[in-house]
């Protein structure tokens, strides 16, 4: 009897114990980048950010998922070199879920944002270069996704700086700031909404069987954001704009009704998050319940179960809630000063990075496009806006991201080849 026919249950097991806590992993680091700037800016509270991001990052991994899962898990490797003996893939996965996992549990608890995406990518290179050498490798997506680790946060920073600057023409150069605001905030939360909408309908509504057209797509996005364009204008209605009010603070209005319109960022982004991060959790599971499920054909494709990427955003959700608040507060407070439309810029520029990279399944970094966004906002105001000492310090982590998690997975890796 093989291997991993002796071993399946356990293996599945394994599979998903250790894929819940890389998820865990991730919403304690990378979610909390993801809400750290509506918490910086005074927008929500920190439960009220892991109750939006609780909803919102489940239901982005479940309905859009699976596409940037794929790429995980087939894509940086070749799978087909292990067909003589698949159950060193099963071995590898397994030790970069857990190797992943615990150098973020090491980072999120001296409060270090460094990239999930980064993690498991080293996780899987690691394992993959112990066992077999350089061969197994696909360094053609390696260096895809390489490169978006430079493209992202570039692309989210100078979204950041237009957004941030268009606010500041429109609205803060305003006659009338506050009435400014109430005029042209739904304008941005419909391009949030109409960008989330579209990756839903085109490319996540497959995975619970209902797909459309690419036109109905289009339509159904841009009726959805017009919606919450509306929904927005309405609620920014409550926002006092008093003669009063206006004299009493400027622009203290104008940041009250940005906070509104945080709160849907911040929706927005922890969907983003969840549609994209979600792979580094299950893509290695994925991998393991193929290969257990069908050790005879390592590399073909199969159908990931809804029950894989829901177990992934229940990782995230509890990650967020029981350790999140650490890195969110670096983020969110230490690089530079965010008010909500600094926050507003910064979430709706990267959450837009994140939604285009999962619509073409590359896995980027959350933490890489939102700093991008903070720099690109904390620019607009000048460098000396900035606290480069922070950045250095998080800058440093992201380079030891991949060596770490690297050795991290090698060891677990020799240690689960002794124990079976």
């Amino acid at each position: 009897m093989s291997i991993i026919a002796q071993h399946a249950d356990l293996f599945i097991v394994l599979a998903c114990v250790f894929g819940f806590f890389m998820a865990w992993g991730i919403g304690a680091n990378d979610v909390a980048n993801a809400m750290g700037t509506s918490v910086g800016s005074g927008a929500i509270t920190v439960w009220q950010a892991v109750l939006i991001a609780g909803t919102f990052e489940f239901l982005g991994a479940w309905l859009a998922g699976g596409q940037v899962t794929e790429t995980i898990s087939g894509g940086l490797i070749r799978p087909e070199a292990f067909a003589d003996q698949p159950e060193l893939l099963v071995y590898g996965m397994l030790a970069a879920l857990l190797g992943a996992g615990s150098f973020l549990v090491v980072t999120s608890m001296r409060g270090l944002p460094v990239s999930t995406g980064q993690s498991i990518v080293g996780g899987i290179l690691g394992f993959a270069l112990v066992a077999f050498g350089v061969e197994p490798v696909n360094w053609g997506a390696i260096g895809k996704i390489v490169a978006s680790w430079v493209v992202s946060p570039l692309l989210a920073g100078l979204v950041a700086f237009v957004l941030f600057e268009s606010i500041r023409m429109l609205v803060l150069n305003h006659p009338d700031p506050a009435a400014g605001a109430r005029r042209y905030v739904p304008y941005y939360v419909f391009l949030a909404a109409f960008v989330i909408a579209l990756v839903t309908l085109v490319k996540g509504l497959a995975h619970i069987g209902f797909t459309l057209s690419t036109t109905t797509s289009v339509v159904g996005a841009l009726a959805l954001g017009a919606l919450a364009a509306v929904f927005s204008a309405l609620v920014l209605r409550r926002v006092d704009l008093s003669a009063e009010a206006r004299a009493s603070d400027r622009y203290r209005n104008v940041e009250r009704v940005f906070g509104y319109a945080q709160v849907f960022t911040a929706a927005t982004m922890a969907f983003a998050h969840g549609s994209n991060d979600v792979a580094n959790a299950v893509g290695p599971v994925a991998a393991v319940l193929n290969v257990v499920g069908n050790p005879e054909a390592v590399g073909a494709r199969s159908e990931l179960s809804g029950w894989v990427l829901a177990l992934g955003g229940g990782g995230i959700v509890v990650g967020l809630a029981t350790y999140g608040h650490r890195v969110m507060r670096t983020i969110g407070t230490r690089i530079t000063e965010l008010t909500p439309s600094r926050g507003f810029s910064a979430e709706l520029s990267a959450a837009s990075t994140i939604v285009l990279a999962t619509w073409f399944a590359i896995p980027v970094s959350t933490t890489q496009t939102l700093i991008g966004g903070v720099l690109g906002v904390g620019m607009a105001r000048g460098i000396r806006a900035l606290d480069l000492s922070v950045l250095g310090t998080i800058f440093i982590g992201w380079l030891l991201t991949l060596p770490g998690a690297a050795l991290f997975t090698a060891i677990f890796y020799f240690l689960l080849r002794a124990l079976f």
